[in-house]
């Protein structure tokens, strides 16, 4: 899924957390982190919003999150950065931080 700064706030009123992965097409290591957001998008389905964010499309969300460096995934609640994971981890790591917000 596809977030961008148009939908972001709809997807905010839905009252779930989110966990955005912030990315580029250029990133090497952006696109190796993809599968494992696929997978957790699948897992979390229905309870978590997970979904994407290109940073070169999306200046001011990444901005509004204080996006330095890609990837960087975003754990959000009510539309509030909670906690953040910058580079690749593990698929554990992730879980983690996803169950702490159920």
């Amino acid at each position: 899924m596809e977030i961008t700064e148009q939908n972001f706030e709809s997807m905010v009123a839905e009252g779930k957390p989110m966990v955005i992965d912030f990315w580029a097409t250029w990133c090497g290591p952006c696109k190796r982190l993809a599968p494992v957001i696929e997978e957790l998008a699948a897992q979390y389905a229905g309870k978590v919003i997970i979904g994407k964010c290109d940073i070169e499309e999306n200046p001011e969300l990444t901005e509004k999150f204080g996006i330095m460096s890609v990837p960087t995934v975003a754990f959000i609640r009510n539309g509030e950065l909670i906690d953040s994971q910058v580079g690749v981890a593990g698929k554990p790591v992730y879980e983690q931080k996803i169950n702490s917000m159920l």
